[in-house]
């Protein structure tokens, strides 16, 4: 009989593969099921666990690059959740943030992956350029998630490189797609609350897509007004939307 792992299975990737997904089989209800289909989040494959259990699994779990790319092969919405949290940034390559974020299929997967994940790999300011220009919906939401997470994550990038984001923004503003606008009002939103230069900065470009002609754009705009002149500056929860 083969000897079992102390985090579950054989103690091999397909091993701790399939005692994870046993486990969230067992832990996934109709009622989460049907909760993510009222927050709009469409998955083929998925057992219905909620983020705090995913998340906990997680910390059970622990680091490991290869059972994270096992874990987003399966397809299963809760195993592809979990990667972030089991994944090791620092081996984190380009390739494979293109490769997972051509597979986003809902705005959860895109944003966990970007807030838990992508944001702290070397590679995060590449991809925030890269995916702005994308078509895909879920792809374009992850360069401004991407660009949201960085925002708050990341205490240590001086203003430029923000500053240079926002020629990004104002030339998204203009899609229209839901889940894209939400996406670039929360990075306006997450640039404007790093500092007063930046907060004055965002604003400024907040009043032009207000008066935009185009309604996504006016959108973002008084959106990310709404936040960035009444809310304290420097403030370190910058919620999605």
């Amino acid at each position: 009989m083969a000897k079992q792992s102390r985090r579950g299975g054989d103690g091999s990737v397909d091993g701790r593969v399939r005692h994870i997904l046993a486990t969230l089989e067992r832990r996934g209800t109709k009622r989460n099921r049907e909760g993510m289909a009222r927050y709009a989040i469409i998955a083929p494959k998925a057992f219905g666990v909620s983020v705090a259990t995913i998340r906990d699994i997680g910390k059970q779990t622990g680091r490991s690059h290869e059972l994270a790319e096992a874990l987003w092969k399966t397809g299963w919405y809760e195993a592809r959740m979990l990667a972030p949290f089991v994944d090791e940034p620092a081996r984190v390559t380009p390739a494979q943030m293109d490769r997972w974020a051509r597979d986003f299929d809902n705005w959860a997967i895109c944003d966990a992956l970007c807030f838990h994940l992508f944001d702290r790999t070397p590679h995060a300011w590449r991809k925030i350029e890269q995916w702005s220009g994308r078509r895909g919906e879920f792809v374009k939401r992850a360069a401004f998630a991407l660009l949201a997470s960085v925002a708050l994550h990341d205490r240590t990038t001086p203003n430029a490189p923000f500053l240079g984001a926002l020629p990004l923004i104002e030339r998204a503003a203009v899609d229209d797609r839901n889940f894209v606008k939400k996406g670039v009002s929360w990075a306006l939103r997450g640039i404007g609350r790093r500092n007063p230069q930046l907060n004055a900065a965002a604003i400024a470009v907040a009043r032009r897509l207000a008066a935009a002609s185009e309604p996504s754009a006016r959108w973002i705009g008084k959106d990310a007004l709404r936040e960035l002149t009444t809310a304290p500056v420097g403030r370190k929860g910058i919620a999605a939307s």
